[in-house]
C-alpha cells in the first residue's frame, strides 16, 4: 500500500515550472554580486512556495477539480466570478505566451554551450518541437517521467558545479541561516522570491495531482511530493548562487558567462555541466508553461476536456509557436511582457488570497480545512506576495 500512495508526481512539474531560465539568471546574478549572502532568500522563497502549493495541492485532491473552477464556483457574485476569472485567464495564458520566448531561449543558449554556437539559430524550432510532441503525445506518465529526468539532471549539473568550486561550508551556513536587508540587494531579494512563488503553478498543481491521486487518504503521499519536489527546486537554486559566489564581481550577466568565468578553474567541465542544467531548466519550463495555460483555459471556460482534446491541445499550440517565432526572431514583445507582469503583479496576492479563503471553507474541504498553524503561514505569504505586487507595478508603471 505504502507503494502505491508514495510517488514523486506532479511535485516534479512545479519544481521544473520554476526553476526557469529567468531563475537561474537571477540566482546567477545574485551569487555574483552578493556572494552567499543571499541564500537565506532561497529558504524563505521555499517556505512560501511550499504553503502555497500544499494548498493547491489539497484542493485539487480533495475536490478533484482545478483551481480555477473551484474559484468559480465559490464567488456567488456573476460580475466578480467574471472579472477574477478574465483576469486569471490574461495573466496566465497570455503571461506565459510571453514568458515561453524566453524559455525557448534559454534551453537554446543551454544546448548551444554544448553543440557549439553556430547551432543556435536552429536550436529554438528543435526545442519547440520536442516541447510540441510531448505535449500532444499527451500521456501524463511520460511528461511525469521526461520532466522527472530532467529536473535530476538539472540538480545533478548545478550540484556538481557547486562542488567544483569548493564553497566556504561556514560562509554558506551563514548565507543561508542569516538574513540580510539593505538598501542595495532589496530589489534583488524580492526579484529572487518573485521568481520562486510562481501564480500558475497552483493552477498547475491543483489539476495534475487528481491524475495521480483521487482519495483523501493518499494526503499524505500528497504533501510528501509536494516538499521533496520543492525541496529539490531549492537546492538547484542555492547550487546555481553558490557556482555564482565562486566569481564574485566578473562581468557575469547570465549563465553562459558564469561558464567561461569559471573554464580557467575548473576547464570545459563547468560548460559542460552548466549547460546541461540551463537546456534542463529552459525545456522544462517550455513544457510546463503551455501546460499550465492549457489547464486554466480548461477550467475557465469549463471545458470537460482531456489531455488529448483539441481545444486543450490549441491553447498550448499557441503558446509554443509564438515562443519560438520571438525566440528565432530575437524578438521581446516589450508591452506583452508589460502587460503580463502587470496581471501577475496583481494577480499572486489576489490568488493567495482567494486560496486561503477557500482552503478554510468546510464545504468545501470538510476536516481537510486549513489548521491554525497553515493560516499563519498562509497569512505571511500573502503578505510578502503583496510586496511583491506593489514593487512589480511599482517598477512598470
Amino acid at each position: 500500500m505504502q507503494k502505491q500512495t508514495f510517488k514523486i508526481g506532479p511535485g516534479a512539474f512545479i519544481a521544473a515550472a520554476f526553476i526557469g531560465p529567468g531563475t537561474v539568471t537571477l540566482c546567477t546574478l545574485a551569487g555574483v554580486k552578493f556572494g552567499y549572502g543571499l541564500l537565506w532568500v532561497i529558504l524563505l522563497s521555499i517556505v512560501a512556495t511550499y504553503t502555497l502549493q500544499e494548498m493547491s495541492a489539497r484542493l485539487g485532491l480533495i475536490t478533484q477539480k482545478g483551481l480555477a473552477a473551484v474559484i468559480k464556483e465559490q464567488i456567488p457574485s456573476g460580475w466578480l466570478r467574471n472579472v477574477i476569472v478574465l483576469l486569471i485567464f490574461s495573466a496566465i495564458v497570455i503571461g506565459n505566451i510571453a514568458y515561453e520566448a524566453g524559455n525557448i531561449s534559454g534551453a537554446s543558449l543551454g544546448l548551444s554551450a554544448l553543440l557549439g554556437e553556430g547551432s543556435l539559430p536552429f536550436l529554438p524550432m528543435l526545442i519547440g518541437t520536442i516541447s510540441a510532441i510531448l505535449l500532444y503525445i499527451g500521456s501524463y506518465k511520460l511528461l511525469e517521467k521526461v520532466l522527472i529526468g530532467l529536473v535530476l539532471a538539472m540538480s545533478l549539473s548545478f550540484f556538481i558545479t557547486a562542488l567544483l568550486t569548493q564553497p566556504n561550508m561556514g560562509e554558506v551556513l551563514s548565507g543561508l541561516f542569516t538574513p540580510q536587508v539593505s538598501s542595495q540587494n532589496l530589489l534583488m531579494v524580492i526579484g529572487l522570491i518573485g521568481t520562486t512563488v510562481v501564480p500558475y503553478n497552483l493552477f498547475l498543481h491543483a489539476s495534475l495531482v487528481k491524475e495521480v491521486w483521487h482519495h483523501p487518504n493518499e494526503l499524505k503521499a500528497v504533501k510528501q511530493d509536494t516538499f521533496i519536489s520543492v525541496g529539490f527546486g531549492g537546492v538547484i537554486s542555492i547550487a546555481i548562487i553558490i557556482c555564482a559566489a565562486s566569481i564574485q564581481g566578473g562581468n557575469v550577466e547570465n549563465l553562459l558567462d558564469l561558464a567561461k568565468g569559471l573554464n580557467p578553474l575548473f576547464g570545459t567541465f563547468s560548460t559542460l555541466f552548466l549547460g546541461i542544467g540551463m537546456f534542463a531548466a529552459g525545456i522544462t519550463s517550455a513544457i510546463t508553461a503551455p501546460l499550465a495555460a492549457a489547464f486554466v483555459g480548461q477550467h475557465c471556460f469549463g471545458w470537460k476536456a482531456n489531455l488529448k482534446d483539441f481545444r486543450f491541445r490549441l491553447i498550448w499550440l499557441t503558446v509554443i509557436i509564438v515562443g519560438v517565432i520571438c525566440s528565432s526572431l530575437q524578438l521581446r514583445p516589450i508591452e506583452i511582457i508589460k502587460f503580463a507582469q502587470i496581471t501577475n503583479g496583481l494577480l499572486l496576492p489576489l490568488l493567495a488570497c482567494l486560496l486561503l479563503w477557500i482552503v478554510n471553507k468546510t464545504q468545501v474541504l470538510g476536516q481537510y480545512k486549513n489548521t491554525p498553524i497553515q493560516n499563519l503561514f498562509g497569512a505571511i505569504v500573502i503578505i510578502i506576495t503583496l510586496i511583491l505586487s506593489v514593487k512589480t507595478l511599482y517598477t512598470i508603471i
